[in-house]
């Protein structure tokens, strides 16, 4: 009995560090797709929202962290800087607006510097589905809606949902979600209006 199960053991010892040695070999060989898929993955999200006519940098290379309680909380946020011929154009600046209906909603923001807004795409959510998860461009194109859009003030009354005065559609039965995110937009956005004067002193992504 104990000799069979030593062999058991030495059996299953030597499957493990092949399952093992295995995995480390496939790891090993994909590792580089892998990183090139998710490269261009990001690179089509940032298009998304600063559309590439506008920049001739490398957008996603350009990257800064911006912390100001303006996007949501106090954690640091990437900034993508766009540039035309050097000279900083737009970014896409990722936010949080915190007060979801199902909690904090993740957000990338495009915009340039004085107030118009290229695009904005939801990256992570945890609302209802059939209600606030319209946010979401696989469910509705609601979000669509923010392109094109310019905020003029903090005041400006028509960055709000229609139920509140604005411009915005909110959803049936749910107003919550759509509040959250127009207001996190237009918090955003303004706040980009203040990323030239800054730049040159917000610390690069990855600098120790």
């Amino acid at each position: 009995m104990l000799e069979t199960m030593r062999r058991h053991g030495i059996t299953l010892a030597i499957f493990a560090a092949c399952t093992t040695g295995l995995t480390a070999i496939v790891y090993s060989l994909t590792k580089d797709r892998i990183d090139e898929q998710a490269a261009l993955q990001h690179k089509i999200l940032l298009d998304q929202v600063v559309p590439p006519a506008f920049y001739d940098n490398q957008m996603q290379d350009e990257c800064y962290l911006v912390t100001d309680k303006a996007l949501g909380n106090i954690q640091p946020h990437r900034l993508y800087l766009a540039r035309k011929d050097g000279t900083p154009v737009a970014a896409a600046l990722e936010s949080t607006a915190p007060d979801g209906y199902s909690g904090a909603i993740q957000l990338l923001v495009g915009a340039d510097f004085s107030g118009d807004v290229l695009g904005v795409r939801v990256t992570e959510h945890h609302e209802t589905p059939g209600l606030g998860d319209k946010i979401d461009t696989r469910i509705s194109n609601w979000i669509y809606a923010f392109s094109g859009k310019k905020i003029s003030s903090p005041d400006d009354h028509n960055w709000a949902v229609k139920k509140d005065g604005g411009q915005f559609d909110q959803f049936t039965g749910a107003t919550i979600t759509p509040r959250a995110v127009v207001n996190s937009v237009k918090r955003t956005a303004l706040y980009l209006e203040t990323v030239p004067a800054q730049l040159s002193s917000l610390p690069v992504c990855g600098a120790k």
